[in-house]
């Protein structure tokens, strides 16, 4: 196997995790990206990263986790840094969502405990270092409506964030959250003028972020951020909240 060290992507495909596995890979880690449905956009990504490979799962079902571990085993033999970037949002005030919707948003967040775990256990524990980063968002903190299983989930995060990183206290395994504003992606391309021009007004850069600006964070949590631990960080421009 590669000696290099190993990064795993969770929603790797697209956006914020596409960034990351391309800042990763430029740092010098062999990157695992991984994807549940952009099978065609993660092979894309992948043959621009020297030594990655794909990880698909469905990070909602616990034997699909079961089985992207094991497949971790035997295709990396090691797992260095991990970035828990997959999310799942459904847009519709509380009164009109359906508790199939809270439970697809909130089944992801089990899948980030989940693997979590199994990494830490079969991985980072045995060499006693390792970095999580977890990518949350501004509206964790800020709140925004229409969204209230997603910020729930986003805001859990953080807190899972700080409370394992004193858990594994006194281990060189370091445990932070990046917290996105505003970010162009597919999704934001997808908002209403109006919208677009309403969240503009409450970023004192007046501008949103780009992907790669995220990025440039986890990369530095990633290999040189050595005494940042169970700290949020917030790339938002200056909005309110961060």
């Amino acid at each position: 196997m590669s000696e290099l060290p190993v990064a795993v992507v969770t929603g790797g495909a697209t956006g914020i995790g596409a960034a990351c596995c391309r800042a990763l890979a430029a740092e010098g880690f062999r990157v695992g990206v991984h994807y549940r449905s952009s099978e065609e956009k993660a092979q894309k990504l992948i043959a621009e990263l020297p030594e990655g490979f794909g990880l698909r799962a469905d990070l909602a079902d616990s034997e699909a986790i079961d089985g992207l571990v094991k497949e971790l085993k035997e295709k990396a033999g090691q797992v260095d840094v991990l970035v828990n970037n997959a999310g799942y949002n459904v847009n519709a005030p509380m009164l009109a969502m359906k508790l199939d919707d809270y439970d697809a948003v909130a089944g992801l967040a089990r899948g980030t405990w989940y693997l979590s775990k199994l990494i830490l256990r079969r991985f980072m524990f045995r060499k006693g270092t390792g970095r999580i980063i977890n990518i949350s968002s501004v509206v964790g903190h800020t709140g925004n409506p229409g969204q209230i299983p997603y910020t729930m989930v986003k805001a859990g995060l953080d807190a899972f964030t700080k409370s394992l990183a004193q858990e594994l206290a006194g281990r060189e395994i370091l445990v932070n959250s990046v917290a996105p504003g505003f970010i162009e992606t597919e999704m934001t391309a997808e908002l209403p003028d109006e919208v677009s021009q309403s969240i503009l007004s409450r970023i004192p850069l007046g501008r949103m972020g780009a992907a790669e600006e995220i990025a440039d964070v986890v990369g530095f949590l990633a290999t040189r951020g050595s005494y940042v631990n169970g700290t949020v960080i917030h790339v938002n421009g200056g909005m309110f909240g961060g």
